[in-house]
């Protein structure tokens, strides 16, 4: 094979993603100009998804300082932390939008199975998957297209790989009619003492790439995921991975497997630049290097060129840096799992990545000069007030009429697809696989999952409200973070820790890097309350699409993972009604309040309205009270008021046993705001009628605002002596909508 490479100047480097700046950095670095493959590489390693050039000064910002931390933030594939018991967690969340955009099965179906590799890269066994999702318009037909791409690529690898599905969230909005946002987060557990580095120490170790051939997929995806998307993305798909989650399976095993015969040094997962990041991340993390043989790589297609090798995204790959005078034991296992294990070259002492062809150097590059913290540039953008914040402030809840039918309105709202029941999507998922899952026939706000051969189980969720984000970046980030830990604690855990996955639009845009920065500043107050260190995650920038009439920008989405842990699993709470004749509390303050509620959005169509109302010392507190409750056994359920208010909470309690309630409005407020209002920091409980004198004793001593609302009663719904009709009605529209509308 003849290789061949185009002449490079500055608008090869443009076509790359690189600016005029950073091509003239690259010179300077080298001392020359850069070959193609040379240039390829500094374009997938400087590029935002891989460098977070854009993004990493107001990353740092973040806390990342915990008792329960056991790595850095950043520092390896995923975050880890000390569960007690010998155990870590190791977890992670990412995205893959762009790829999930142009082809929805395959790029869900590998953000999956990328996110997985993160986790058994450091010796952990995935024992949890959760998603975060975002489309379009639910009447589109592209939308539905998406939707159902999306969901069978993340059940199908998903349930062949063998991780079980146990939480998310799906979210729809026109902002992301054509960018929807796809994130993937992946849990795990690892006996401490067998965890694995991503590292390279040890020049004259082996260096071997294990898993799958490499082929032409994937190639120059780094780069695609930081541009934005436009009529001609489709263009692109190239840049799109093909997963294999049965190849996922083999690699998992094998790689565990390896690490236990204490022949690997360290090992990396080859997710976004392939090789390219592999070797030059290890390499800078140790300060050595490598020199590295392409034609060595095994490859599904004959005459790839070499900077094709390097950049391609093939899945289920890894590199792994072995023990000199051990390639036998790394050999043996992958060869019981026939998958592949060559050895492509060895780590060097020289700080340089040599990348080898046809007996020729065909790319010198400095590891740290490709690297994050290296000499991979860094920016702060401009910002400026978002235009629609004018629309925002003149917002006045005195000019919304009040519905004259409270019932209709309440149809309408229950009927909207962000409320109704998801069932839908996640009967495609296997929750029940290796049976750790607790929460799938016994619901909370958080997913539990159990960690075998203990007590403990880890409670897990993906939470953000991006239009309170979009009304107020830093309020709404806070309440991402809040949300998330008031889930955790209603389930019976105590928050531990975060991922984060931060989906914005273009930084480049001063109004989208205002958001972003606001929100990064929001997300760390509320992290800082909560004791919630960020543990690592994922940037993604650029989602939004590029029409002729204009840009499109998402709503500033920062997906929130966050995990907590139950000393004794025996403490999950569940947010169903018991029993009959249960009493049904408030705690917290209610509020004159329908800013930026689905409500508001369904019934008035109005999408400009400040955040609802939300006190971070008083959610503290509130969350508090509730764990103390939850161990003193005062509640038989507990579920956290979110989107739809109220209203959508009780019945979402009452659903799951078909029990029906009798409550009262307090008239002091608009019924409205009362029944669908989403103000923050409210909880609804039931107890039992014998728990009510030292359960309100104690709410007393705490000083927590409650509100007896009523009683769980019958099968029907009543509200201020008007029935609502049978629980088996409204759960029939809950259970069947988002179905009917998919399979129309």
């Amino acid at each position: 094979m003849q290789i061949t490479e185009p002449q490079v100047n500055l608008e090869v480097a443009k076509n790359l993603g690189l600016t005029e700046e950073e091509f003239n950095k690259i010179q300077e670095i080298m001392g020359r100009m850069p070959n193609f493959t040379e240039l390829s590489i500094y374009s997938v390693m400087w590029s935002e998804h891989c460098s977070y050039k854009n993004s990493i000064t107001l990353l740092k910002t973040l806390p990342t300082d915990g008792d329960n931390m056991l790595v850095e933030a950043g520092e390896e594939n995923a975050g880890l932390i000390d569960i007690g018991g010998g155990l870590g967690c190791v977890f992670k969340i990412e995205s893959h939008n762009h790829p999930s955009a142009i082809e929805p099965y395959q790029g869900a179906a590998t953000g999956v199975g990328g996110i997985h590799r993160d986790i058994f890269t450091m010796g952990a066994r995935p024992i949890a998957a959760l998603n975060s999702l975002r489309f379009g318009n639910l009447d589109n037909k592209h939308t539905q297209h998406l939707v159902k791409g999306v969901v069978s690529g993340i059940g199908d690898y998903g349930n062949c790989f063998g991780v079980p599905v146990v939480g998310g969230e799906v979210y729809f909005n026109d902002c992301y009619n054509q960018n929807i946002l796809v994130n993937a987060m992946s849990v795990g557990i690892v006996k401490a003492g067998e965890t694995c580095s991503a590292c390279a120490d040890g020049p004259g170790n082996p260096v071997f790439i294990v898993g799958s051939a490499t082929g032409k997929d994937g190639i120059h995806g780094a780069t695609f995921a930081s541009a934005d998307l436009t009529e001609d993305s489709a263009d692109d798909l190239p840049a799109v991975q093909v997963g294999d989650p049965f190849q996922e399976k083999l690699l998992l095993e094998a790689s565990l497997e390896a690490i236990q015969t204490g022949a690997v040094v360290g090992m990396q997962d080859m997710g976004a630049a392939g090789i390219t990041c592999s070797t030059s991340e290890m390499s800078a993390k140790s300060k050595t290097g490598m020199k590295i043989n392409l034609d060595k790589v095994p490859t599904r297609q004959a005459n790839m060129q070499p900077f094709e090798i390097l950049l391609s995204e093939s899945q289920e790959r890894m590199l792994i840096v072995g023990e000199k005078g051990k390639e036998h034991l790394l050999e043996a296992v992958f060869d019981k799992w026939d998958l592949e294990c060559e050895l492509i070259g060895e780590v060097t002492n020289t700080g340089m990545i040599e990348y080898h062809s046809q007996g020729k150097i065909i790319a010198e590059v400095n590891a740290d000069s490709l690297v994050l913290g290296g000499g991979a540039p860094i920016y702060t953008r401009e910002t400026s007030l978002p235009k629609y914040f004018e629309k925002i402030k003149a917002f006045n809840i005195d000019n919304i009429v009040e519905p004259t039918n409270i019932l209709e309105s309440a149809k309408n709202l229950f009927a909207s697809p962000n409320i109704v029941s998801k069932r839908w999507v996640y009967e495609q998922y296997d929750s029940m696989v290796r049976t750790n899952s607790l929460s799938t026939n016994q619901p909370s706000d958080a997913a539990l999952v159990r960690v075998k051969g203990t007590n403990k189980a880890l409670a897990v969720t993906t939470d953000c409200n991006s239009a309170y984000v979009y009304s107020d970046p830093y309020k709404g980030a806070m309440i991402a973070v809040a949300e998330a830990a008031r889930n955790i604690t209603c389930s019976g855990g105590v928050p531990a820790a975060i991922t984060n996955c931060l989906n914005f639009g273009n930084p480049y845009n001063p109004e989208v890097y205002y958001q972003f920065t606001n929100a990064i500043k929001g997300m760390g107050e509320a992290c800082r309350k909560f004791n919630t260190p960020v543990t690592g995650g994922n940037v993604s920038f650029y989602n939004q699409t590029v029409l002729p009439e204009g840009t499109e920008p998402v709503y500033p989405t920062p997906t929130i993972g966050m995990l907590g842990i139950l000393d004794d699993y025996k403490n999950q709470m569940t947010l169903d009604f018991k029993a009959e004749g249960d009493l049904i509390f408030m705690l917290g303050n209610a509020k004159n309040d329908i800013s930026s509620s689905e409500y508001l959005r369904i019934e008035h169509d109005i999408h400009h309205s400040p955040t609802p109302h939300f006190e971070l010392e008083e959610e503290f507190e509130l969350q508090k009270s509730i764990q103390t409750l939850i161990l003193k056994k005062l509640v038989a359920s507990v579920h956290d008021i979110s989107e739809g208010g109220l209203f959508v909470t009780l019945m979402e309690s009452g659903m799951v046993g078909n029990l029906g309630f009798n409550i009262n409005t307090d008239p002091a407020f608009r019924k409205d705001a009362y029944l669908f209002g989403e103000a923050q920091s409210r909880v609804v409980v039931s107890i039992k009628s014998e728990n009510e004198v030292a359960f309100l004793q104690f709410l007393e001593e705490q000083n927590i605002a409650n509100t007896k609302l009523g009683k769980v009663f019958g099968s029907k719904v009543t509200i201020d002596d008007k029935e609502f009709g049978e629980m088996n009605e409204w759960k029939n529209v809950y259970d069947n909508t988002l179905k009917n509308k998919l399979e129309e």
